[in-house]
This record gives structure tokens, C-alpha cells and sequence, in this order.
């Protein structure tokens, strides 16, 4: 049951549809809530307990065959929060139910490969909530604004991703792909309190601002990568991600109601519960000898 935290249903307001046009989506907006960022943070203590629970009944279930998993793939662009997610949302759960990968730039052996190969082995396994912090995406984002990649090998790409989607997603993945959407000027002021801040200096990467002067380059890019690639069993959502609170708790609900649509319960057990019960109380006097 949602918080009265919200509205409306974001995911649904944030789902990518057809005719989606990401020029038309506001990064500063809040859609689905009127709250404000105590609201916000209170949405996300509230809901956390709900979300931990579906994840701990989604892997009971794998203790006794089923094949459910979900797969969070989190894109946006630098300083846009991603790290803020993970922490605030992911760090929520319980951890041997959790499946982090963050991608960085390829190795010299995963360039040797098909892009998809260094992913592969990182798709969660049944009962877990796996999470890509960037993702397969990356193949055809900054490797087509930097022109790593001929064109014609981008878009043989875009159907490469769709096939592996669709593949995985046959064996009881459940994707769920996030662009946390923000402004470049709330970008420059995320930069620029990175470098105001001696304990923030680690975070600030002097290579973003050279992806800055990309940046209408790269948003066509994460438009045709998004519309290319969005499917039903693979939906994408563009979370407008100026106020961090609201993202945060965006992410969070969407990812509570991909849970409730799996709709995992508790595993019923072979064994009985009266006569096991009987079997532990009747060591109660056992104790370590001397």
C-alpha cells in the first residue's frame, strides 16, 4: 500500500511510452506528490520496511524453485545521484539478496569480446534484486557521442540489447530500467560543491565537464537508446532527478510496485511445524559440558 506520500501512480506518470520525448520532461518537477524533501525523506523510511520484505519473500522463493528476480538498471548522468540511490534506496536491503555491478570503462580483455560479454555474468540469479550501476547502456551512450564505436556497430547494438533483454526476461528477469534526469545547471552546481568541499574533492571527476559540452549530444543519445530499446518486459523510467529526495523515493516506489506485480509470498514448507517445534524444545536442557 502506497505512503499518502503520493498523489498519483508515479510509475505509471514516469513509465516511457510512446511518442516519449525527453525534451518535454522536466528535471525539476515532481510528478505523482505534492511533498516537499521532509516529506520525501519520510516516504523513504516509511516504505523502506515494505521493500525489504517483498525482497526477503522474493528470495524465500527461490529456496523452493521459483525463478523470479529483478534487474535495476540505473543510467543518468554524472552527479546525477546514482551513488545517492544505491545508498539511500539499495543499501536498504538485505544484502545476500542483493546483486551490485557497477560498470566502469572496458578492460583491455572485455574489449576483446562482445559488449555483452563482460555483462552476462552479472544478470541476478533467482530470488535476487540485481542492480547495474551503469550498465550495457554505456555501449551506446558515450560510445556513440565519442565515436568509440562506427555507427553501424551502434545500431547493431540496439538490437543486440534487445534480444538480450528479451532473453533474460524469458527466464524470469524482471527489468526495470531508470534515467535519473537532471539539468546542467543543477549538474554545474553538484560539480561545484564537489570542489567547494576538501572532503568531496575524491567525488569530482575533471573529465565530467568535458561531457558537459556534450551534454545536447548526449541527451539525444539516452533519447534514442531510450525509445529504441523500451518493451514490456523491458519498460524504461525517467525519473526527473533535481531534487534528490524526490528521485530517491521515486526509484524506491517503482521499484516496491515491479515487487508487488511479482507478487512473492511466503514459501509454504514440507515439513511439520508442530512436530519440528516439539523436536527443538525437547533440547532446551542441552549444555556445552565441562
Amino acid at each position: 500500500m502506497a505512503h499518502k506520500f503520493w498523489t498519483d501512480d508515479v510509475t505509471e506518470l514516469l513509465r516511457v511510452r510512446e511518442g516519449f520525448s525527453l525534451r518535454e520532461v522536466d528535471p525539476g518537477s515532481t510528478p505523482g506528490t505534492n511533498a516537499n524533501k521532509r516529506g520525501g525523506q519520510a516516504e523513504l523510511a516509511w516504505s523502506a520496511q515494505e521493500l525489504r520484505e517483498l525482497q526477503e519473500k522474493l528470495f524465500a522463493q527461490s529456496r523452493v524453485g521459483a525463478r523470479d528476480r529483478v534487474l535495476v538498471v540505473l543510467q543518468a548522468m554524472d552527479a546525477a545521484g546514482k551513488g545517492g540511490v544505491v545508498n539511500h534506496v539499495f543499501a536498504q536491503l538485505e544484502p545476500y539478496g542483493l546483486a551490485l555491478a557497477a560498470f566502469k570503462a572496458p578492460t583491455e580483455e572485455e574489449r576483446a569480446h562482445d559488449f555483452l560479454w563482460r555483462v552476462e555474468p552479472h544478470v541476478p540469479g533467482p530470488g535476487l534484486i540485481g542492480l547495474f550501476d551503469r550498465s550495457h547502456y554505456e555501449d551506446v551512450l558515450i560510445q556513440r557521442v565519442r565515436s568509440f564505436a562506427p555507427p553501424e556497430e551502434i545500431e547493431r547494438r540496439y538490437g543486440a540489447i534487445t534480444d538480450f533483454e528479451r532473453r533474460i526476461a524469458d527466464d524470469g528477469v524482471r527489468i526495470v530500467k531508470i534515467m535519473l534526469h537532471i539539468s546542467p545547471e543543477e549538474q554545474a552546481a553538484r560539480l561545484l560543491d564537489r570542489l567547494g568541499d576538501p572532503e568531496k574533492h575524491w567525488k569530482y571527476n575533471a573529465g565530467d565537464v568535458d561531457e558537459r559540452l556534450l551534454w545536447p549530444e548526449y541527451m539525444d543519445a539516452f533519447q534514442l537508446a531510450i525509445e529504441s530499446t523500451a518493451a514490456p518486459h523491458a519498460p524504461w523510467y525517467v525519473v526527473p532527478a533535481n531534487a534528490k529526495w524526490y528521485a530517491r523515493a521515486a526509484v524506491q516506489r517503482i521499484v516496491i510496485s515491479e515487487l508487488q506485480r511479482i507478487g512473492p509470498e511466503w514459501p509454504a514448507v514440507d515439513f511439520d511445524v508442530a512436530a519440528e517445534r516439539a523436536r527443538v524444545e525437547a533440547t532446551l536442557g542441552l549444555s556445552w559440558p565441562n
